[in-house]
């Protein structure tokens, strides 16, 4: 090898500009390495531009709508509205313009912060669909830069996930949506029919609901949320149900067909649902087809998700991948991190194999639900040996105050040595009050550790600490 190659800088090549893809790009660049990124829809992905941030700012609407309603117990008064003064409902109402308009603005910016920050630390941006051209480089087959090409040494696949839609409900954009198109909606639906009841259309569904729509949730299974822990769930169904929306167990939904300003859902069994709107929330499919993984040597599931080990390493040498295409978690967090830990192992920093142990994740319900760690199934099948202590935060002193009734906190440590394995919060902004027990978690601390951790009073995070009291084991 000559002296100039020697001295010639790591070239990197990321395919996909989301969570997974810039933060390795920052990665990349501070430690030195040539980096390009190619994008077809923009800086910061699905993730930034139709998915977690414009679902969230959505959600923070929602959230306003659901404390305004519930404020009347606390000494709020409406008058002026069309019912008795000690009612919320009716006085305040939403314009899903503007509430869209400022999704789709608080969106752009994010993604116009991103771009920045990359320019800013050098990295070259190429706008366009992208493809591997082989285990060492990348080529833009259509868009602003199409037939550009880069050679490159190592190359990340981040090229996240779509919608998945049925064969005889055919999103149109307009009546029968995917969550990618809610955001062109100009006025609230009359009634919104959400097909799916994992995380998205719960989700949806929750917020819909909030912000006025008559909401019914279609799920196949018995319950909301099947794959998240059941004592929350079972709290989320009978908050939605309370809050007026139908939910339609054991349901699958079959077909949805429009009929002007009409949509009628045929599930399973033969009956019928119709509403002015239809939400498919039935899950994702990676964006894998058609890139160039077969020829490069990158093994891909039956799923169409990309193989790979704990640094993000995929069947080829010098392909990495990260974020949704790789079906590991999807979660923006969590791509985020494979992206990093695949740029900190191919430029020789040290690094640390992911570990999805100590991810927390959170669903954007009202009440939030949030997770770390091993589940209660888990436990009580034998796979953790684990004790288990909930308190309903009904008997906190500031949930009291703040006039919250729903919600738990349950934790979970260790049988024999006390430490803290996992836990669930059901709670307004269990997004935050996830943080300490993740950080449990991930340090593994005692039950003691955590007890004897000052918390303020009154506070909803002094129903943690009190549950760590109650898990202390007599030495």
């Amino acid at each position: 090898m000559t002296s100039n190659a020697h001295s010639r800088r790591p070239r990197v090549g990321i395919l996909g500009g989301g969570p997974g893809g810039y933060e390795a790009a920052l990665v990349a660049a501070q430690l030195g390495a040539d980096v390009t990124v190619v994008e077809d829809e923009g800086l910061g992905g699905s993730a930034v531009l139709t998915d977690v941030v414009p679902s969230k700012t959505l959600i923070a609407t929602a959230e306003a709508m659901t404390a305004v309603a519930g404020s009347t117990e606390l000494g709020l008064r409406f008058p002026g509205g069309p019912g008795p003064d000690t009612e919320a409902s009716g006085s305040v109402g939403v314009d899903l313009g503007r509430v869209n308009h400022r999704v789709k603005a608080l969106a752009r910016a994010q993604s116009d912060d991103i771009r920045t920050r990359l320019e800013k630390e050098g990295v070259r941006l190429l706008s366009g669909r992208g493809r591997l051209d082989g285990p060492q480089g990348l080529q833009v087959v259509s868009g602003e830069d199409a037939g550009a090409h880069v050679d490159v040494d190592t190359v990340l696949v981040s090229v996240g996930s779509s919608p998945r839609t049925l064969p005889a409900a055919q999103p149109d954009g307009e009546r029968i949506l995917t969550w990618k198109q809610l955001y062109d909606l100009d006025s609230l639906p009359e009634r919104m029919i959400v097909v799916g009841s994992g995380v998205t259309g719960a989700e949806f569904a929750g917020a819909y609901n909030a912000l006025g729509a008559d909401v019914v949730l279609v799920s196949s299974r018995d319950r909301v949320l099947p794959g998240e822990d059941a004592d929350a769930a079972e709290v989320l169904e009978d908050v939605f149900r309370r809050r007026g929306m139908t939910v339609m167990s054991r349901s699958r939904a079959q077909a949805a067909e429009r009929h002007g300003d009409t949509v009628t859902v045929t599930l399973a069994d033969g009956r019928t649902v119709e509403g002015s709107h239809c939400l498919i929330a039935v899950g994702a499919i990676p964006n894998t087809a058609d890139i160039g993984l077969a020829e490069a040597g990158v093994d891909v599931a039956d799923s169409g998700h990309v193989s790979v080990d704990r640094v993000s390493r995929t069947s080829a040498r010098g392909v990495y991948a990260a974020g949704d295409c790789t079906g590991v978690f999807p979660l923006a967090s969590v791509a985020a991190m494979q992206g990093r830990i695949a740029m900190w192992h191919s430029l020789g920093d040290a690094v640390n194999p992911l570990a999805l142990r100590s991810v927390s994740s959170n669903i954007f319900t009202s009440p939030e639900i949030a997770t770390v760690g091993w589940t209660q199934a888990q436990i009580d099948s034998g796979e953790a040996q684990g004790q288990i202590v909930k308190l309903p935060l009904s008997t906190n002193a500031r949930a009291k105050m703040l006039g919250i009734h729903d919600g738990f906190v349950k934790l979970f440590c260790r049988t024999g040595s006390g430490t803290v394995i996992g836990g669930v919060i059901v709670a307004p902004r269990a997004s935050e009050l996830i943080f300490p027990l993740t950080l449990a978690v991930e340090k593994r601390l005692n039950v003691d550790d955590v007890a004897h951790a000052f918390t303020v009073y009154p506070s909803l995070s002094g129903s943690l600490a009190e549950a760590a009291r109650q898990l202390h084991v007599m030495g």
